[in-house]
Parts: C-alpha cells; sequence; structure tokens
C-alpha cells in the first residue's frame, strides 16, 4: 500500500512539473509584420494618416507596423484653404525620428528607392499622385515578393500612382489618374441589374466630386474581408472615386458606391458628370500567390476615422498578410443611415 502511494504520489510531482514546464515554454503567437511606405503623396496630410494607419492596425495585437520613407519627401497639396493647419503642420507634428529626409516643394521626377520585401508578411501604400517610379530592380523585387505569396494594401491615392507599370496595374486592379487611359483597361462597375459592366468608352481616368457622406454596398458578403458587414452602410465625408481603369484581373468588388451624376460631378471640371454607376470602393485582387486589399476610401484624417474605414482597413490587411480574417466586426461599425466615427489622437 505504501508503495502504491510512493507511486502515485511521484507520478503526481511528474504531472505537476510537466504542466509547470509547458507553461513556461508557451510564448504567445507571433504577430504579422507590417510595413507602410509613404513619403510622395499630393495629400498633404499623410504624415499624419501614416501614424492613424500604423495605430489601427496595431491594436487589433496581430501586427507589429513599422514606416519606410521614399528616399525623397514631397508633402503634396493643401486642397483645402480654410483647413487652420500650417502646410507643413503634419510633417512637423509626425516626423519618423530615426532618420531625417530631404523636403521638396514640388514632386520628385525619380527614384533610387531599395527595399527588402521579404521581411514583411504585408506592405501597405500610403503613395500617392506623382508619386516617382521606382527604380527597375525594385520593381521586379516587389512583384517577386508579391508573386511568391506577399501582400500589399493601397489606400486612397496610392492607386493613383505608377499608371505606366503594367504589373502594378495588375496588382490594383483598377487605377486613377497617372497617365492612365482606355489603353490601361475599361471603366468597371456594377448596372441597376446587378450585374458587372466592363465598358470601354474612350474617356478620363479618375474622378470626383466634392467631399461628402455616400453608402456603401456590400458586393461579396462571404468574403472573408466582408463576412458579417451589414449589407449597407454609411460612409462619413470624402471623396468618391470613380471613372477608375485597369486591367480588373482576379479582381472582386468588394463594395461599391454610387456615382451620382450630379452630386459626384467635379465642380473644377464642367465637362464631366458622375458616371452614375455603382462604382468600386473596395477589392480584393490576386496577383500570383499574392493578396491586394484595395480601398479608394480615405482622403482625410477625418475619413479615416470612420469606423468603417478603420475596420475595411484592419480586416483586409489580416487578408492580405494571411488569407484569412479572424477579428469580429465592432459594435460601433456605421449603419446604412449613419455614420460612426472614433476620434484619432
Amino acid at each position: 500500500m505504501k508503495k502504491l502511494m510512493a507511486i502515485s504520489l511521484f507520478c503526481l510531482v511528474l504531472i505537476s512539473c510537466g504542466e509547470k514546464k509547458k507553461e513556461i515554454t508557451e510564448q504567445p503567437p507571433t504577430k504579422l509584420k507590417a510595413l507602410i511606405i509613404d513619403g510622395q503623396n499630393n495629400h498633404y496630410v499623410w504624415p499624419k494618416t501614416t501614424m492613424m494607419m500604423k495605430d489601427y492596425l496595431e491594436e487589433t495585437n496581430l501586427f507589429t507596423v513599422d514606416v519606410q520613407r521614399m528616399d525623397s519627401v514631397w508633402l503634396g497639396i493643401k486642397y483645402n484653404k480654410t483647413r487652420p493647419e500650417a502646410y507643413t503642420y503634419f510633417i512637423e507634428t509626425y516626423p519618423l525620428t530615426d532618420k531625417t529626409y530631404s523636403i521638396s516643394d514640388s514632386p520628385i521626377k525619380t527614384s533610387n528607392f531599395s527595399f527588402n520585401f521579404k521581411d514583411y508578411d504585408v506592405i501597405i501604400s500610403n503613395l500617392g499622385a506623382e508619386s516617382p517610379l521606382w527604380p527597375e530592380k525594385t520593381r521586379k523585387d516587389f512583384e517577386t515578393y508579391m508573386d511568391n505569396g506577399g501582400g500589399l494594401v493601397v489606400i486612397h491615392a496610392a492607386n493613383n500612382a505608377w499608371g505606366e507599370w503594367d504589373e502594378f496595374n495588375k496588382m490594383i486592379g483598377l487605377g486613377a489618374w497617372g497617365g492612365r487611359d482606355e489603353n490601361t483597361g475599361p471603366y468597371v462597375y456594377y448596372n441597376e441589374a446587378g450585374e458587372i459592366v466592363k465598358d470601354s468608352t474612350e474617356g478620363v481616368c479618375g474622378s470626383h466630386g466634392p467631399e461628402y457622406e455616400f453608402q456603401l454596398t456590400t458586393r461579396a458578403p462571404e468574403h472573408p474581408i466582408m463576412k458579417g458587414l451589414p449589407s449597407k452602410w454609411l460612409h462619413t465625408q470624402d471623396e468618391l472615386y470613380e471613372r477608375m481603369r485597369g486591367p480588373f484581373e482576379n479582381a472582386t468588388i468588394l463594395a461599391t458606391a454610387f456615382a451620382d451624376v450630379e452630386k459626384n460631378a467635379p465642380p473644377w471640371d464642367p465637362n464631366i458628370t458622375g458616371l452614375g454607376q455603382n462604382v468600386a470602393q473596395l477589392m480584393a485582387i490576386n496577383y500570383g500567390k499574392g493578396r491586394v486589399f484595395h480601398s479608394t476610401l480615405g482622403h482625410f484624417d477625418y475619413s479615416m476615422e470612420c469606423a468603417g474605414f478603420i475596420t475595411t482597413l484592419q480586416r483586409g490587411t489580416e487578408w492580405a498578410a494571411t488569407g484569412a480574417v479572424t477579428q469580429e466586426i465592432p459594435k460601433d461599425f456605421p449603419t446604412p443611415n449613419s455614420t460612426k466615427s472614433r476620434v484619432w489622437k
């Protein structure tokens, strides 16, 4: 009996030690590595929006986020003259502390930018119109990174860049401005019957009206990024991009907005009206083994404070990095008739 008790106690000690050992050796899940690239954007608020997106991704507890600035910096354009901030306010208030950069008063025409993209699970582009084309080797390295399973997230004016780079046009599905025209690809939209139309009509590439609140309609409710989101939701004040063109290969429109003929007509160009169609605002594109989340939303800081923008950025970035989405839909997600914003500090 004593022998049996001794064996039992010995087993309990072994089990206890095993549990403690297991408890000590368990490590927290490895976070995904994300990189935001900025430095050349026609929207002068970009130093702040980079930090906003960095915070939004890190608050999911899924990502570590680094920022890489281009080899030279253009602050962009102060479109809204009534904004009280000085032109240099954002670059001075949200600097990168580890490096200094030369700042140009006009867009930089050339770039020596190079980077080892393979160190990251996903790249987020906060670049914009007039961004100089990367050197050929950098472009080839990025194409290889994406083809081998890398992730890319394109935000708002990042789809204005590099119309002459054919592979980039394939990555983003549809782009705006940047020298694109009908040779780049057709307009793509949903008609009233709910059918996708590829329209090869000649005309401009890229347009929008004044900023306003507009409603998004989910078009791919079973896609991991969109699963669980309402079928319609109201986005806060933003630019509604339309008349984008591109190859639109291996692409899925996740959400559209209606580009009203009058409301989305640019007042600075009387020759153009709104398209009068349901145009893509969120897209998912497969490029080789890689994945791209493309969001046209996010013109200014208040546009990025929309809970809808934040949620789709977080979910879209996870999908671009892994092909899956594990995040829950937040309780403050916008409704069909009500915007929801979170003030960023």
